[in-house]
């Protein structure tokens, strides 16, 4: 993974023998060069809010325009709701490069491996249904399936897995961009990927974000319950909750249903912009395969952290968390901590995909905000400005 694992919510893949981070974070997966002609990004960005001057502008519209015109992204969209309810979008740029059209408010995105958080309710809906242990080990449901060099599933715990300490490889190391745009893959091709590469670390003694930890989650769900893990996913959070713009894309569905922004991925880092936006995500199944909008994440954050998906006692296991890298970002299961600039921390997770990056979570004091962006940053000021989008979204 580049330097940016800090923020660990993409998958990595590999081009020209070169390891790169094309999609989530966990992400999901980035996707090869298109043939299309080379698409420039907007020089300035005022078309989310033209009426307000700039000293009109709050923060998070200075900081959506601010990753337009100075980071060069397509679009960048905001939705923020405060602890009364109360909700208010944003965006800026344009929502396609070649027809000038506006971004559609609270547009549909890829949401990378925000994809995770939901995979990890459902696993610890299982535990409170006593269906499920997080201190089983994996062999208990998926028994002989995890074999490799220093891997061995009868010693990886469920619990490991949500939370990145088992030390499984990640199949998005080893896939290419041109293999992973138009190519359908099965949940255990993606498993076999990763089992062809020794283990990163003994289970339980290291954190190290890897996509495989999802896949084998979503493995046991079906295994568990008999049923796919989209339908598991659609009738336990997405329908419960009432997202009504999430989903979970069907095989074979490249495109997005509802309004979108385009998506738009430069490969090599820095090569020029081009057009993502369709694509087969399978290669992000249980950790990075859904759609949704920023409200819809709001809301899903907001009735996570409010105990509506799960008991007070899953819920808090959600919540222990273990150091993910140096920028104090901490991991659950499944769910990331990270601290404010106007104190205390919010959850949440966020996640990349080629064409899409999103950020965001809720504070303990019930605000939330997400952030999107239609094109992974490539550089450590790109990151961090779509970062401080969710900080000054938070601290408002």
């Amino acid at each position: 993974m580049s330097a940016r694992t800090r923020q660990c919510l993409g998958i990595p893949t590999r081009q020209g023998g070169r390891r790169r981070r094309a999609w989530p974070a966990a992400a999901a997966v980035a996707i090869g060069v298109m043939t299309l002609g080379v698409l420039a990004p907007p020089a300035a960005s005022d078309s989310a809010a033209p009426a307000a001057a700039a000293a009109g502008q709050d923060a998070v519209q200075r900081a959506l325009n601010t990753l337009v015109r100075d980071d060069g992204m397509p679009a960048a969209l905001a939705s923020v709701q405060d602890r009364n309810g109360r909700a208010r979008t944003y965006t800026a740029g344009v929502g396609d490069l070649t027809t000038g059209a506006k971004v559609p408010r609270d547009g549909q995105v890829r949401i990378g491996s925000n994809t995770k958080t939901f995979t990890a309710v459902v696993v610890l809906q299982l535990v409170a249904e006593r269906r499920v242990s997080l201190d089983a080990f994996v062999d208990t449901y998926l028994p002989g399936l995890v074999r490799g060099k220093g891997i061995d599933g009868g010693r990886i715990t469920v619990r490991q897995l949500l939370q990145h300490t088992s030390g499984l490889p990640d199949y998005g190391m080893h896939l290419d961009d041109d293999e992973i745009r138009n190519r359908y893959f099965e949940p255990r091709e993606l498993l076999d990927l990763a089992l062809e590469h020794p283990a990163t670390a003994a289970a339980g003694k290291k954190w190290g974000y890897s996509n495989t930890n999802y896949v084998l989650a979503g493995l046991i769900v079906q295994k568990v319950t008999g049923r796919p893990l989209a339908e598991e996913m659609d009738r336990r959070v997405i329908k419960r909750i009432g997202l009504r713009h999430t989903y979970f894309p069907a095989p074979g569905e490249m495109t997005i249903r509802g309004p979108h922004p385009r998506g738009y991925h430069r490969s090599p880092a820095d090569g020029p912009l081009r057009d993502f936006t369709e694509m087969d995500p399978s290669a992000g199944w249980a950790a990075g395969q859904l759609i949704s909008t920023n409200s819809d994440l709001n809301r899903f954050f907001t009735a996570l952290l409010a105990g509506r998906l799960l008991p007070s006692a899953q819920l808090a296991e959600m919540r222990t968390t273990v150091p993910a890298g140096t920028s104090g970002l901490r991991y659950g299961l499944g769910l990331t901590s990270r601290p404010l600039s106007c104190g205390g921390v919010y959850w949440g997770h966020g996640g990349d995909i080629a064409g899409y990056e999103t950020r965001g979570g809720v504070t303990e004091g019930g605000r939330t905000a997400n952030v999107a962006v239609t094109s992974i940053p490539t550089d450590e000021a790109a990151a961090r400005h779509v970062n401080d989008a969710v900080d000054r979204a938070l601290c408002g």
